[in-house]
C-alpha cells in the first residue's frame, strides 16, 4: 500500500468514515474511495455493496479484476435511558458485535451494579454527545419516556444522519413528540425517520422481547442503509 493511501485510510478511520482501497490486480494501481465519493456504473454498485456488507474481496468489472479492501467503522448503539430494556439490550448487542453505551442523568438508575461491563454515562445526553458525537455509524435508541432526556439526542441523531433512530412510546406519545420536534425546527421527512414505536412488530411485551425487537430493527437498518453518494467526500487537509 502506498504511504499516501495509508495516511488517507487512517484519517478516514479516525473520523469514523468508511473507505475502500481499490487495487487493480493486473497493474497494481490503487486509490482510496470514500463513502461520499461519486462512482457510477458497475464499479459504483460494487463499491456500495461492499460498504454495506463490510466485506473485502475480488470483483471483476469490464474484464478487469479489482481487490476491494473495505474499511467500515464498527457500528455502535447509544441508548438513552438506563432502563430494563437497556439492561436486556446490552448483552444482545455484544453478541451481535455492536458496541453499546448508555446515557442517563438519573443516578438512581445509571449504576454500575445494574450495568456491569457496559459503558455507562450518568450525565445529561447533551454533555456526553458533545464529547462523543453521533455519526452515520451510530444507532440511537431513546428509551426514557422523558422529553427532557430523550428529545435533545433525537434531534442530534436526525441532524447527524445516524443510520437508525428509534424512540420508545405509543403512537399517541409519538404524536406529542412529533409536535415538539417540529417546534424544535425539524422537518416532517426527518421526523419520519424515527422508528416509533421502537423495534420490529413482533408483539413484544417484556423488556427482553422489546430488546430483541430493537436489535433486529437496528441490524436491518444497518445492513440496508443507503450508502452516501455525492461529490468527492470532504477530507481535512493531511499534513
Amino acid at each position: 500500500m502506498k504511504l499516501d493511501n495509508l495516511r488517507i485510510l487512517n484519517a478516514e478511520r479516525a473520523r469514523r468514515r468508511a473507505a475502500i482501497l481499490l487495487t487493480e490486480l493486473d497493474s497494481g494501481a490503487e486509490r482510496v474511495i470514500g463513502e461520499g465519493d461519486r462512482e457510477r456504473g458497475e464499479l459504483g454498485e460494487a463499491l456500495a455493496g461492499a460498504m454495506r456488507s463490510g466485506k473485502s474481496g475480488v470483483v471483476e468489472l469490464g474484464g478487469r479484476q479489482y481487490f476491494l479492501n473495505v474499511h467500515v467503522p464498527p457500528p455502535r448503539i447509544v441508548a438513552i435511558g438506563a432502563v430494563h430494556i437497556s439492561q436486556a439490550l446490552a448483552p444482545i448487542a455484544r453478541t451481535a458485535g455492536y458496541d453499546l453505551e448508555i446515557i442517563d442523568p438519573r443516578t438512581a438508575f445509571a449504576t454500575q451494579e445494574r450495568f456491569a461491563g457496559t459503558t455507562l454515562h450518568a450525565e445529561w445526553p447533551e454533555l456526553v454527545l458533545r464529547q462523543r458525537p453521533l455519526d452515520r455509524y451510530t444507532a440511537l435508541a431513546a428509551l426514557t419516556h422523558d422529553p427532557k432526556i430523550d428529545d435533545a439526542p433525537l434531534v442530534a441523531a436526525l441532524k447527524t444522519g445516524c443510520f437508525y433512530v428509534g424512540a420508545l412510546g405509543s403512537r399517541k406519545t409519538h404524536g406529542r413528540r412529533r409536535e415538539r420536534l417540529l417546534a424544535a425546527g425539524l422537518g416532517e421527512a426527518e421526523i419520519n425517520r424515527i422508528a416509533a414505536p421502537i423495534g420490529l412488530d413482533i408483539a413484544a411485551a417484556t423488556p427482553g422481547e422489546i430488546a430483541v425487537a430493537i436489535m433486529a430493527q437496528i441490524i436491518a437498518a444497518f445492513r440496508r442503509r443507503a450508502v452516501a453518494a455525492g461529490p468527492e467526500a470532504e477530507r481535512a487537509a493531511l499534513p
